[in-house]
């Protein structure tokens, strides 16, 4: 995680929220708070009407993101569509049914993760089958990962989404790190 990057988590927002393009009011989870690059660029081309749930896990975290980095994060948190819901993003994408037009999820390191075991449920079956319960008709799953994994979208498949892979740069000038965007929506 870097400042200066970001180019990627703002992929996963736009990959995401366009194709929503001309739905009214969506509602938005993502999962994990990061430094706030995914949220920034939802809000900026979601529509005035439309609502996040930001889950992040730690605490410090959004804190930290209030406080020391404030910079980074500008007004993003105190803008009236945005709510911060310290928790497990999975607890909320298994109680949600029908709620959400996108969850975008940049948790851990994607599929592969390395932080948090707990974290695995979100990318298996049950997690995915979950994710597209808690989705409204049409909604879109868009997961972010440091790493290209071609099962994972044969998974996403098999879980009855409709799954594109893109791969995109860390950077926002075209260079850094290639890192792979799942844009999985309800058919």
């Amino acid at each position: 995680m870097n400042s200066r990057l970001g180019g990627s988590e703002e992929a996963l927002a736009s990959l995401a929220l366009d194709r929503l393009a001309g739905r009214r009011a969506p509602h938005v989870l993502i999962g994990g708070l990061g430094m706030g690059f995914t949220l920034r660029a939802a809000q900026a081309i979601a529509p005035p009407d439309a609502r996040f749930i930001v889950a992040e896990i730690v605490p410090d975290l959004v804190e930290w993101a209030a406080q020391h980095m404030a910079g980074v994060f500008g007004d993003s948190l105190s803008d009236p569509r945005v709510e911060v819901r310290i928790g497990d993003v999975g607890a909320m994408i298994r109680d949600a049914r029908g709620t959400f037009d996108a969850i975008l999820l940049d948790v851990d390191n994607g599929p592969d993760g390395l932080t948090r075991a707990d974290n695995d449920a979100l990318y298996g079956a049950a997690g995915l089958q979950a994710a597209r319960r808690a989705l409204a008709p049409g909604g879109v799953l868009a997961v972010w990962s440091a790493a290209q994994d071609r099962s994972f979208g044969r998974l996403l498949s098999s879980c009855g989404f409709d799954a594109e892979t893109h791969v995109v740069r860390a950077g926002r000038n075209g260079r850094g790190s290639r890192h792979t965007i799942w844009v999985a929506a309800i058919p």
